[in-house]
């Protein structure tokens, strides 16, 4: 779906003035549908998404112990965060996916070598959850798609007192310091409208950290912590493309409008920059605890 079979001489910049001049629209879906989108291709998203950086997961374990803890992660999709968890031998770990097709494929992938790890159909706002059972509660790259308030105060309840809540997002791409790349595909990323985590003109979801500590703060949390981790990768215009195609946006598009913007997308790669590109990302972390009980003071004698 990335390249043309036969490559005619129609570069990526005559295909970019398609989409900016109205030949090809884009259809409105509902926000369900687009959350629940990502289990069209698990398999692709699996393999097209970049893992998360190591350092997340050691800035969890300086918090709680991963082996013989009660986790709940919100939205784990192909599992990625998931297998990290596991690789640590929790107590138990919850998995709560909408995209019933995503849960069939951990369910697949997952659960049969994983006795701990339960898979629950459905949304976080109804999913049954025990109160102040968890050590910790997580989401990666999924806390964006939810209503900020409910869900937080959801979250808070569900944890132990003292429990942690960590939530993460791969970036893709650094607003501060944007690669070549980056600033050549911006017109044609615009082009596909303002997506749950990316608004035109607004700080991205997972970057607004004024409004991410906020909302823990509201919520009752304490103890907030954040960290913003830079990194790089090179990719193939396959890769761009194998990405591109796990967002909502191209997921939900007409198949036209979906082959155009990949194909430019490949050209670019190709005819700008030969082939590779070097990727500047951004995993941006939030860590914040539900308060212990308090201790009371010794009743006098």
């Amino acid at each position: 779906m990335c390249r043309q079979e036969n490559r005619e001489e129609t570069s990526y910049l005559i295909l970019s003035n398609n989409l900016a001049h109205g030949m090809i629209f884009m259809k409105t879906v509902s926000l369900q549908k687009k959350r629940t989108s990502f289990g069209e291709d698990a398999a692709a998203y699996q393999s097209a998404r970049p893992p998360y950086p190591a350092t997340v997961y050691d800035q969890l374990m300086a918090h709680v112990p991963l082996s013989g803890a009660h986790i709940f992660e919100i939205g784990p999709g192909t599992g990625q965060a998931t297998r990290t968890l596991l690789a640590h031998m929790p107590a138990e770990l919850k998995a709560i996916e909408p995209d019933t097709r995503l849960c069939a494929y951990l369910e697949g992938h997952l659960a049969p070598t994983a006795p701990e790890l339960s898979v629950v159909p459905t949304s976080w706002e109804d999913a049954p959850i025990e109160t102040g059972r968890y050590d910790l509660g997580i989401a990666a790259t999924a806390f964006h798609w939810l209503p900020q308030t409910d869900a937080l105060g959801k979250v808070y309840q569900a944890l132990k007192p003292g429990g942690w809540w960590a939530m993460w997002w791969n970036v893709f791409g650094d607003p501060d310091e944007p690669d070549a790349f980056h600033q050549k595909a911006s017109p044609l990323f615009a082009q596909l409208g303002d997506s749950q985590s990316w608004q035109q003109g607004q700080l991205p979801f997972a970057l607004d950290r004024s409004a991410r500590l906020s909302d823990l703060e509201a919520a009752g949390f304490q103890d907030m912590e954040t960290s913003l981790l830079r990194w790089s990768i090179t990719m193939t215009a396959a890769q761009v493309c194998a990405l591109a195609a796990t967002f909502s946006q191209i997921i939900t598009a007409e198949a036209v409008i979906k082959k155009t913007f990949l194909n430019a997308l490949a050209q670019l790669v190709d005819h700008e920059f030969g082939g590779t590109v070097e990727r500047r990302f951004m995993t941006a972390l939030y860590m914040a605890r539900r308060p212990p009980n308090p201790v009371l003071p010794s009743s006098p004698l």
